[in-house]
């Protein structure tokens, strides 16, 4: 008897074109008009009751101080913790507090089609370190802390949608990284998953389609972090006539820059961190650049556990970044950075053109900035193509807050060949390579998001 193995199609032709027609879905939805949005966003702020309140870092409930090390840590020992980590990058050495937690999250964000259409199942949910405190998360936002019940809290609604994979049919299935300046080798699961279920959404839910998630990606702190670096992973490139390099180019001068950069970093006790002053208070750094580490009080009516204390990590400084973009052959490119840096899983990342906090530079001269900072900085608002405030990940970040930019470049500036570490790739190319874990930062996955969401416009 001869079995016959039924092979599947190695790509989905059709998605990218469902994708297209959710993008242009703006101004109508089966599901909820764009201009009702703001009524029931303000009534989930209303319903619950959030208070976020600054407490001393020797204060949080839960959590303590290692002796010896000073180390931070949760009483469970799970959540996270707050190490001290030791940075060589080539000829640069630096030490600071980093947050371990080698616990792989889910970031999810269920699908189904409401008249022909795809619509997308997203959470207001509050997060402590959030600017507004409210913003649109993913479906499913949760730590495996979180949705093994270590915080004795309610269970997580639709998870299973996430970790069953008979559950729905996964469009988009990948590991990225956090912050590798904050988080050490911190990777989170986003996924897009495709439900034909019945589904009344809970009240602190919505279905939205993609071209309504990016008119409010044009607004300031509105999509979350997490829900920009979901939507990043979409697969919904679009079909471009080239590139200024071929795929296979753009992999190898990719690897080449993975290679050529010499990334060292080793884990330290938290109280032997040098230029690093302790305080009851907080953490910071002894020129009050960078970032501090302090702690919060939270309630959150509708979270999983109503209230807590934890740390959290506070920038010093609005960041910045920006795509300079630049169309070569009538094809948009993005003019991208190989970046290196000390809590990466794999030493190097595409990340934006420029991505700094300039305050940090400030005392340095001109020519130890970020390359292009000063044109990005000092752009008309004749080649901004897109400009609004976007927050970082508000369980660990408070008031992280960056400038997103896409900045148009001149025919001069263009077609100079671009420093070390910098190549022009497409917004397609870019697409593609993140349906793989690691290439791109979440800096670049949210400016991603928004080209993915108005590209026909840049």
């Amino acid at each position: 008897m001869t079995i016959v193995t039924r092979l599947a199609e190695r790509e989905d032709n059709q998605l990218p074109a469902r994708f297209a027609r959710s993008r242009r879905s703006i101004t109508t939805s089966a599901m909820m008009r764009t201009e009702d949005f703001d009524t029931w966003f303000a009534a989930r702020g209303r319903a619950h009751r959030f208070t976020v309140e600054r407490v001393p870092l020797r204060n949080l409930m839960g959590w303590s101080l290692e002796p010896g090390s000073g180390n931070i840590g949760h009483h469970s020992g799970r959540f996270f913790r707050v190490e001290g980590l030791h940075v060589t990058i080539g000829a640069r050495e630096w030490q600071q507090p980093i947050i371990v937690q080698p616990e792989v999250g889910i970031l999810g964000i269920l699908a189904k089609e409401f008249d022909g259409v795809l619509h997308f199942l997203m959470q207001a949910k509050m997060e402590p370190g959030n600017p507004r405190l409210l913003q649109l998360s993913p479906t499913v936002q949760a730590t495996h802390s979180n949705y093994t019940g270590v915080h004795q809290g309610a269970d997580v609604k639709y998870l299973d949608y996430f970790i069953d994979p008979g559950q729905g049919r996964v469009l988009a299935d990948v590991l990225q990284s956090e912050h590798g300046s904050w988080f050490l080798c911190k990777s989170n699961r986003n996924m897009i998953v495709e439900t034909t279920d019945d589904l009344p959404p809970d009240d602190d839910f919505c279905w939205l389609t993609l071209g309504q998630l990016g008119t409010l990606l044009h607004r300031d702190h509105i999509v979350n972090m997490d829900a920009r670096s979901v939507l990043a992973c979409a697969p919904m490139a679009p079909v471009e006539a080239g590139a200024v390099h071929s795929d296979t180019d753009l992999l190898s001068w990719f690897t080449t820059e993975r290679a050529r950069h010499d990334v060292r970093v080793r884990r330290i006790p938290l109280a032997d961190v040098r230029d690093w002053v302790f305080t009851d208070d907080d953490i910071h750094h002894v020129a009050n650049r960078y970032f501090r580490v302090t702690g919060v009080a939270v309630h959150a009516g509708n979270r999983e556990v109503t209230s807590w204390m934890q740390p959290l990590f506070e920038p010093i400084g609005v960041g910045l970044c920006a795509f300079l973009v630049h169309r070569f052959g009538r094809v948009p490119h993005f003019l991208v950075h190989a970046r290196a840096e000390g809590g990466f899983l794999d030493t190097v990342e595409l990340g934006p053109t420029v991505q700094c906090t300039p305050e940090n530079y400030a005392h340095l001269p001109e020519h130890e900035r970020p390359p292009f900072l000063d044109l990005v900085r000092h752009a008309g608002a004749d080649r901004i193509r897109y400009a609004a405030a976007h927050s970082e990940e508000g369980g660990r970040f408070l008031n992280a807050t960056s400038r997103f930019l896409l900045v148009e470049a001149s025919e001069a500036e263009a077609t100079a060949e671009p420093p070390p570490g910098f190549a022009w790739v497409t917004p397609g190319q870019l697409n593609s390579l993140s349906r793989h874990g690691h290439y791109l930062n979440v800096q670049a996955r949210t400016l991603l998001a928004v080209a993915g969401l108005w590209s026909g416009r840049l």
